[in-house]
């Protein structure tokens, strides 16, 4: 194991910067990242569970903030699988040198608090 990140989002808060900066779900989040959020009536929870398992990513790594962009580290969710985490550009390359092969992701959210752990392998 590389490490292990853990993060909590209060949703709220989230919905509140996104209304304030909707070019956040631009910079953060990839094309299938908003269509899965947008499609539900109340889309903060899905994107407040992807930023933390983006930050969790992050953590994982030993990294902080800005230690790769978020926008290059993708959720993907297949049919009822698990979610995974698919790393583009200079997050691939941060995470190839630090010797990821393989990431293990949760997530969870309530109407208050969206949470992820991911671990990197």
């Amino acid at each position: 194991m590389i490490g292990i990140g853990v993060d909590l989002v209060d949703i709220d808060r989230f919905r509140r910067s996104l209304s304030r900066t909707p070019s956040l779900r631009d910079r953060l989040f990839r094309p299938d990242e908003r269509s899965y959020s947008d499609s539900h009536v109340d889309p903060a929870g899905r994107y407040a569970v992807r930023f933390a398992a983006k930050e969790a990513a992050l953590k994982a790594l030993g990294l902080g903030l800005g230690g790769m962009p978020m926008y290059d580290i993708e959720v993907v969710r297949d049919g009822l699988g698990p979610p995974r985490l698919v790393l583009h550009g200079a997050a691939a390359e941060v995470a190839r040198e630090a010797g990821v092969r393989r990431w293990l992701v949760t997530m969870s959210h309530t109407s208050t608090l969206a949470q992820a752990t991911v671990v990197a392998l």
